[in-house]
Formats: C-alpha cells, sequence, structure tokens
C-alpha cells in the first residue's frame, strides 16, 4: 500500500431486501430473499419469470420532478449516495477536492429503449430531450458530481458485473495519489426488463425455478442452474484517513488494497482454473500488506452459475492456500439476486457491515453443496457466522463478462 491510507466513512444501499443499507443488512442476515415471481402483464410470455426488484421504488424516495429527469438506474444511485453522505456526516468539502466514480454495466438502457418505442409509436417529434443524458453510461456520475458539487473527477469504469467494485477502487486510487480527499462511490443497475431476461434466458445463464423463486439463487450449490437477475445500488464515501481524522469522521473501515486482471479468455465464461481471479487476489492482499491468515471473511462474486462457482472456489484455494478452508464464505447474491453493475459496490457495503458487526452473512439457499466446493471453501450456510474480534480483513470479490476481475481488501477499523 502507498499514498493516502483510504477510510470508508458513508455507506448506502437501495436493494431487493430493503431501501437503505441497513434494512438490506438486517434482511440478509435474517435469511430473507429479494427474489420474486414477476406477475406483470409485460413478463407473462418471458421463458424466465422470476428477478429480484428494489424493496422501495426510487420514485418513493426521490422529489417527482427530479427523478423524470432521471434513468431509473440513476434514481436508484441518488437514493444509495443520498444515504451514504448523510452516513458520512453531510461533510463541508472543497469541491476541487471531492471526486465521483460510480458505474453501470449497461448504464440507462430501459430509457434507451423507452425512447425507441415513442419514436415508433409516436414519431420523433416526441421523443424526450433529455433522453441522451438518461441513456448515457456515465449519467450516474454526471448527475451524483452536479448534486454534490463534485469537481475534482466524475469517472463511470465499465467492466460489466464488476463495475461497482472497479468503481470503488479507481476512487480509493484517487485518494491515494492525492487527487482527491474524498470520493463518492459504487455502481448501479435497473435492467430488470423483458429485454434482458429474454437475453440473459437465451444464453441460459439464468435460473428457471420458478416453483421456488425464493431458493432460485444457489451459489455453491450442486443443484445451482444460473442467476436471478437483480437491480440496486450501493455508493460508498471514501475519504483520506488523515481527512477523516480532521473532520472527526466515524470510519467503518479501511480499504486498503485492490487487485485488478483480466482473464482474456471467454467473452462470457470465466477461466476454469480461476488463475487470473488467483492473481487479483494475490495483487489485493500485497497492496493492502495481508497475508491469507489475516482474513476472516470473503464476500464471494458467487452467482450461482455452474462454471463461475467453481472457478471461483479454485482461485480462492489457489491465492489463500489452505486457509480458503477456514474462511467464512458468503454468497450474498442467494437472497439479493444479481445486480450486474451494482453487485460489487453492494457487496462492498455488505462485506463493511460484516467487518462492523463481526458477522458473516448466510448464502441461504444452500442445501446440498457441491462436491468439487466441499471441502475447499467454508461455505456460511444456515445462519449468520461469527467472526472474530481483534485485527480482521476480508475481501470483497466481483468479476464480469469479458474477464474483468476485481477484489477489494477491507481491515476493519476496530
Amino acid at each position: 500500500m502507498s499514498g493516502h491510507r483510504v477510510a470508508v466513512t458513508g455507506l448506502g444501499a437501495t436493494t431487493p431486501l430493503g431501501g437503505d443499507a441497513e434494512s438490506s443488512w438486517s434482511a440478509l442476515l435474517a435469511g430473507k430473499s429479494g427474489v420474486r415471481l414477476l406477475e406483470e402483464e409485460w413478463a407473462l410470455e418471458l421463458p424466465v419469470r422470476i428477478a429480484a426488484p428494489v424493496a422501495v421504488d426510487p420514485g418513493d424516495v426521490l422529489d417527482r420532478a427530479e427523478a423524470r429527469r432521471l434513468d431509473r438506474a440513476t434514481r436508484l444511485a441518488a437514493v444509495a449516495a443520498r444515504e451514504a453522505w448523510a452516513d458520512a456526516g453531510a461533510p463541508d468539502v472543497d469541491p476541487v477536492r471531492l471526486g465521483v466514480v460510480v458505474s453501470s454495466a449497461l448504464g440507462g438502457v430501459t430509457s434507451l429503449l423507452g425512447a425507441h418505442d415513442t419514436l415508433r409509436a409516436k414519431g420523433p417529434r416526441r421523443v424526450s430531450p433529455v433522453t441522451v443524458p438518461m441513456l448515457m453510461l456515465n449519467g450516474a456520475a454526471a448527475h451524483l458530481a452536479m448534486t454534490y458539487g463534485a469537481r475534482a473527477g466524475a469517472h463511470a469504469p465499465a467492466s460489466a458485473c464488476a463495475s461497482g467494485a472497479e468503481a470503488i477502487g479507481q476512487a480509493a486510487r484517487m485518494i491515494r495519489a492525492g487527487e482527491a480527499d474524498m470520493v463518492i462511490a459504487g455502481g448501479c443497475e435497473a435492467a430488470v426488463h423483458p429485454l434482458f431476461l429474454a437475453a440473459f434466458a437465451s444464453m441460459t445463464a439464468l435460473s428457471g425455478r420458478e416453483d421456488d423463486p425464493a431458493a432460485a439463487s444457489r451459489p455453491f450449490d450442486r443443484d445451482r442452474d444460473g442467476f436471478v437477475l437483480g437491480e440496486g445500488a450501493g455508493i460508498v464515501v471514501l475519504e483520506s484517513a488523515e481527512h477523516a481524522e480532521r473532520r472527526g469522521a466515524r470510519v467503518h473501515a479501511y480499504l486498503d488494497g485492490v487487485g485488478t486482471t483480466a482473464d482474456a479468455h471467454h467473452i462470457a465464461q470465466p477461466e476454469p482454473d480461476g488463475r487470473d481471479v488467483a492473481r487479483a487476489i494475490r495483487l489485493a492482499l500485497a497492496d493492502a500488506g495481508l497475508t491469507p491468515d489475516d482474513i476472516v471473511h470473503v464476500n464471494a462474486h458467487a452467482t450461482s452459475t455452474p462454471h463461475g462457482d467453481l472457478a471461483e472456489a479454485a482461485a480462492l484455494r489457489s491465492a489463500l492456500g489452505a486457509r480458503a478452508a477456514h474462511v467464512p464464505v458468503s454468497g450474498t447474491k442467494a437472497a439479493t439476486g444479481h445486480l450486474l453493475g451494482g453487485a460489487g459496490a453492494v457487496e462492498a457495503v455488505f462485506t463493511v457491515l460484516a467487518l462492523r458487526d463481526r458477522l458473516a452473512p448466510p448464502t441461504r439457499t444452500v442445501e446440498n453443496l457441491d462436491a468439487e466446493i466441499e471441502g475447499v471453501l467454508d461455505v456460511v450456510r444456515e445462519e449468520p457466522r461469527p467472526l472474530p474480534p481483534g485485527p480482521a480483513a476480508a475481501l470483497d470479490d466481483s468479476f464480469g463478462f469479458g474477464g474483468h476481475n476485481v477484489v477489494l481488501a477491507f481491515r476493519a477499523s476496530a
């Protein structure tokens, strides 16, 4: 680790489990699920009708005039950022020392599709003048930069399902490099839409367990058959440890390590042996000055796909060695579904809360652990697992189509 140490001082989330970070976390620990059968008319003919919409619609939280000018993904980011900013104490920051890095895998795609429908049905004059700002991939980052007056930089790195985690890693690097004192960072996604459900189903990437939606996402389970599409946003406020100390901020945890690699293997499938995932884990550990023995918890990417979960298990075994079989591993997509570009950011929030409360959340749907994972990983199953007191660190793994690998290493603040 070099440069300024990075403190996490604000947490915010809106997920299929709850409208804020704390309610989402409580529901996760209680073993609840945000997955349901879609009963809306637009979903009735779809090949897969299970998904995980957010528990609280952002339109119920935001000012109506504001919401009308924002894509749904940006609305979700705005809700999570509002919570994170308040949690950080709504600090008074020099605008040129405040940055934003917020990403999405797909951006404002529902706005794009809606505008195209309007064009075809009503003609070009009825297309909204805010269509382009709504559909831009950097829409959430730009909106938050304007909302909070962030002038150190507004960025939106795109790395598929690793986007949210990569945004947090890039934010940390901005602080370390002295480019900003504070950065609002995270990811968002809102793609519970017939096109994406149909497309992922066509890839056979989605679970078809419509008879039991709450148990459809089954990370590490022998009978897993794909992921569940979800939506949501996770935002963290990061700042240099010196800046946090000067203003007397509460520090939830420290982001001490970031590891990023690429598989360069396949557009949708992971490298089977997880070689470059393992390298990302080692890079994050080295960056943080940690060893495998320091790790007390892993929030795994764990999408519930047959190949992905095995590749991640192999990577953890390779990077952590024998320690992998003794570290509590949680697959929280079992409860939230897969939030695509928002996944790594929401899971970063969960990882920090796990260190704060010294509890590893359960992977609620595991009934029969895959034989190839048995003895390799210690998967937390039915109940939350207490984590040891004292110095502790945890990993948040995120991977995306195209072979993007991001690992964040957090250290407990106390």
